[in-house]
């Protein structure tokens, strides 16, 4: 008699309201559904500048979230923002994954480090950046992947600043951002910035440019069942999903 698994319990730390409805919708998609607990966490200004974001990703503001999670079974949390943990560099991430572990006693991560580890995961030596960001803040995010020696042959930046601005963009708009920025001698694309939408058009924008997509919610939500152990094969979350971990 087969048992299924029990569902995977995950914790998210999202700051402010932009496309946090992608994680309980990203839940439902993934067999067996995952639970999903999200706390917003607060911040000062809703900027992508290196000094809002850097606020933003403070090992304050995220032990203020982690608060929220305590006691609420969760078996992994995810720092879900890719320019607030990488504009704080490797040892700034290094810092907000130790006192998420310490506080909450369970693994964690953030959006950075998976959109790093995805990379490997799917062998993609050179990649394509469509990054919403403005431009100084899109350039640190391929210094950040050159740290694990993912070449980027394209980085295109829209210089939206607010998150919420970004939340707003609907389908068309994010497969045309992403048609317009794949490059062929790219092996994957890469979409960075967990306040905008993709989970429910992961199929369609792999669809739309031939190549794998990778995009902040996406990776987030991979690397939360990956650090819990419960990573398996799903069909309708991308390319990254349909390999067996």
């Amino acid at each position: 008699m087969n048992h299924a698994p029990p569902p995977a319990r995950l914790g998210f730390l999202y700051p402010g309201h932009a496309a946090e409805d992608d994680y309980p919708l990203m839940g439902s998609m993934v067999q067996p559904p995952a639970e999903v607990t999200l706390i917003h966490t607060e911040f000062l200004e809703d900027a992508h500048t290196v000094e809002a974001l850097s606020e933003m990703g403070s090992v304050g503001r995220l032990s203020q979230g982690a608060e929220a999670l305590a006691g609420s079974e969760i078996e992994s949390v995810m720092w879900t923002s890719t320019s607030a943990s990488f504009v704080l560099g490797l040892e700034g991430i290094r810092q907000q994954i130790d006192a998420l572990e310490k506080l909450l006693g369970v693994p964690a991560s953030t959006t950075a480090m998976a959109f790093a580890r995805a990379v490997k995961t799917i062998d993609a030596k050179r990649v394509a950046i469509a990054a919403t960001y403005p431009k100084d803040v899109a350039q640190r995010f391929r210094e950040f992947l050159q740290h694990f020696d993912i070449e980027v042959v394209h980085l295109a930046s829209r210089g939206i600043i607010t998150a919420a601005e970004v939340g707003t963009l609907g389908k068309d708009e994010v497969i045309n951002f992403a048609l317009a920025n794949t490059r062929e001698d790219a092996d994957a694309l890469l979409i960075p910035d967990t306040a905008l939408h993709s989970a429910a058009w992961l199929t369609d924008l792999e669809q739309a440019t031939g190549k794998p997509v990778l995009t902040a919610n996406q990776v987030s939500f991979w690397e939360a069942l990956r650090l819990c152990g419960k990573l398996t094969p799903q069909s309708g979350l991308g390319h990254l999903f349909e390999e067996a971990p």
